[in-house]
């Protein structure tokens, strides 16, 4: 005790090496973290404890009668006592105490039944109010130990219609969605709890209702975030590809589900428990067996039952287990991975129609953030409408197989922008859709994609790894959102490109009424917005353009409220050939130096669509911020519009950019 000067030292060793009989495969396309990644505690506990607290709250179909059943769950050694006095509040969301009851309490073995409140008309909790109300619980015993616990608790009722909509609160409620993993450039999974907050406040400003948290029990800190801006939740245990291992296997599975739910119980926003994603892709067993997959699955459809019977069980991709779960996910990625992005009404419809309960996840495209494109559908002339939408085995491969817009395409922001304005125009017109959910809300690192445009990232995100919007975030926006808004699109693109005169399609993204798009001053008249008017609800101008400079302005109009956007870009109109050496600048922010590439032709022109690759290096005594897994932040990545971008940590030193097949270039700072 000397050595440590009257402290007790706590060592924790963790241990990431792969065992084939460990949830989740190796297979699965997202890293599988080692290490402490979110908070610990040592937690002291006194002779009596609250280990667990079950609120159950409930309420009619009409709203107007709730309930709110509690259970409790006391360490072990509470079960010497003989006896305590319990009491229990129910808090309203405004802070006042509506009920109060207290009990005596003589048996604290396994999960005790405390009480339960009666309360006429509750104020429901849904995505436009989430309202929570506390169950408080305080246990005293002779000696005058007190054990204290607080649960925050929310009364709704939802319903996946049979073959119909989802239903909340006697409404139909469009799910919108989207995805969500622990990783952030620079961190990881070791996400700071502002970091989370702000990832999750972006959702919510985009417009989204609705989150499958993807693919393992998430922090706490998420939930409750979910719980206090209305997020309703899908969360799910990580079985996820590589097969059905053995009995220490499906054993982990059921305790990382009963805990799962356990430890999530109370929380308004959970409304699925997911049992498992793409269980139909073998690889890491000499066994792949259906059958026992399917018996498997059963158990553990049980077994979330009766831990909760108050939410449903779901699935995603596995055709061979869809009748068993309560609520099923076929794959569909109609426009990326298979077909084209028209089919997606008509894909979907044909999967609504082989379950009784459907909600789509998983929708959307690579996109490498900066890169933009004129004509983003040049790039896919044999690509065909094929009435299928699944993804198959080397779908994710950019090279190789059918012709598809994952290899075929130019992973542009201009096509996902594309992608997307059809996809939630048409979800608009589905009123059978229960709701679909985009993946994912944020690029993230991955050992399965070495060969995307950033190495080892999946880049389908609406933002970047560092939860930098992409262009694509301001479409979902502009069919969610509530608050007005309007993003004329291409901030990232500051040189479009054509011939002389041509005309030049500028779109603005807006959920207002409508908007006037003016030019160098001049007004381009004003477009009422209709969501079905693909692309961009309407809001579209085609307008000339010659060699030079322009500014752009939206004013926006909903109701009385006006709002503007207005950006800058240059139009090049002379051509290129094939890039001959790299330009190189510089610019310097405090203690931060940024370099700029550029690559152009022997007679120096702009090559606007290069997608070479960039190495970069660095000589000094500050450091490179590479490693970051975003397109300026990283080491080794495509160009954008034939640039590219990093930074350094310091204003001194040398910066090499490398690309085949050109002269090595170099600057110093």
């Amino acid at each position: 005790m000397k050595r440590f000067g009257g402290m007790v030292p706590v060592s924790v060793r963790t241990d990431n090496s792969r065992d084939v009989e460990i949830m989740p495969s190796n297979l699965s396309d997202f890293n599988v973290y080692g290490g402490l990644y979110r908070y610990v505690n040592l937690v002291y506990a006194p002779k009596l404890h609250v280990e667990k607290v079950f609120a159950a709250a409930q309420v009619d179909q009409a709203g107007k009668k709730g309930t709110v059943n509690v259970r409790a769950r006391f360490n072990k050694e509470a079960a010497g006592t003989n006896s305590a006095e319990v009491k229990l509040n129910l808090i309203d969301p405004s802070g006042k105490t509506l009920q109060s009851k207290t009990v005596q309490l003589q048996n604290f073995k396994g999960d005790v039944n405390i009480s339960t409140f009666d309360i006429n008309k509750p104020i429901l909790w849904s995505p436009d109010q989430p309202m929570l109300y506390t169950a408080e619980l305080t246990a005293t015993i002779d000696d005058g130990t007190i054990a204290t616990h607080k649960e925050k608790i929310g009364f709704k009722n939802f319903e996946f219609v049979k073959k119909g909509p989802f239903m909340l609160n006697g409404k139909r409620l469009l799910l919108r969605g989207t995805h969500r993993h622990e990783d952030h450039g620079g961190v990881g999974a070791a996400m700071t709890e502002d970091l989370m907050r702000k990832e999750m406040i972006m959702m919510k400003e985009m417009g989204v209702n609705f989150i499958r948290l993807g693919h393992y029990q998430q922090s706490r800190i998420i939930l409750n975030l979910c719980d206090s801006l209305g997020i309703l939740v899908w969360e799910e245990i990580p079985w996820c590809r590589g097969g059905l291992g053995g009995e220490s296997y499906q054993a982990m599975g059921k305790r990382m589900l009963t805990n799962m739910i356990e430890q999530h119980y109370n929380h308004p926003s959970v409304i699925i428990w997911g049992l498992g994603n793409e269980n139909d892709w073998p690889g890491d067993f000499p066994e792949f067996d259906t059958l026992k997959i399917r018996n498997y699955m059963k158990e553990l459809n049980d077994l979330s039952h009766k831990l909760d019977p108050s939410r449903k069980t779901a699935i995603r991709r596995c055709d061979f287990c869809k009748d068993i779960v309560d609520v099923y996910s076929p794959s569909i990625w109609a426009g990326w991975y298979r077909g084209r992005y028209e089919e997606y009404k008509e894909i979907s419809r044909r999967g609504f129609e082989s379950v009784d309960r459907f909600l789509h996840v998983e929708w959307g495209a690579d996109n490498h953030a900066l890169r933009h494109s004129e004509d983003p559908e040049a790039y896919l002339k044999e690509v065909k409408a094929t009435g299928e939408g699944d993804e198959r085995s080397g779908d994710a491969v950019r090279r190789g197989g059918n012709a598809r817009a994952s290899s075929d395409g130019d992973w542009s922001e201009s096509y996902f922008v594309n992608l997307a304005d059809w996809t939630l125009k048409e979800q608009e017109t589905m009123p059978w859709l229960t709701g679909a959910a985009q993946w994912p809300f944020k690029d993230f690192s991955t050992p399965a994609r070495p060969e995307n445009p950033i190495r080892y990232m999946n880049q389908k995100g609406v933002t970047e790894r560092d939860l930098t919007k992409k262009e694509t975030y301001y479409v979902f926006q502009s069919y969610w959102a509530q608050k007005p808004m309007v993003h004329i699109y291409g901030h990232t693109w500051p040189v479009r490109w054509g011939n002389e005169g041509e005309e030049k399609m500028i779109k603005a993204f807006s959920n207002c009424d409508e908007a006037e798009l003016i030019v160098n001053g001049k007004s381009y008249g004003k477009k009422k917005r209709q969501s079905q008017d693909f692309p961009a609800a309407g809001l579209r101008w085609n307008i000339p353009l010659t060699k030079g400079t322009y500014h752009v302005k939206a004013i926006a109009k909903k109701g009385k409220t006006i709002i503007e956007d207005e950006m800058s870009f240059e139009y090049q109109t002379e051509k290129w050939g094939k890039p001959a050496k790299m330009l190189l600048t510089k610019s310097t922010s405090g203690d931060t130096t940024t370099v700029y590439v550029q690559l152009v032709d022997k007679n120096g022109v702009r090559c606007l669509d290069a997608k070479n690759n960039f190495r970069y290096g660095y000589t000094g005594s500050g450091r490179i911020l590479d490693n970051l897994g975003t397109s300026r932040g990283s080491r080794y990545v495509e160009a954008f519009n034939g640039r590219g971008q990093i930074s350094v940590k310091g204003t001194n030193g040398f910066v090499s950019v490398q690309c085949e097949g050109l002269p090595n270039a170099f600057i110093e700072l």
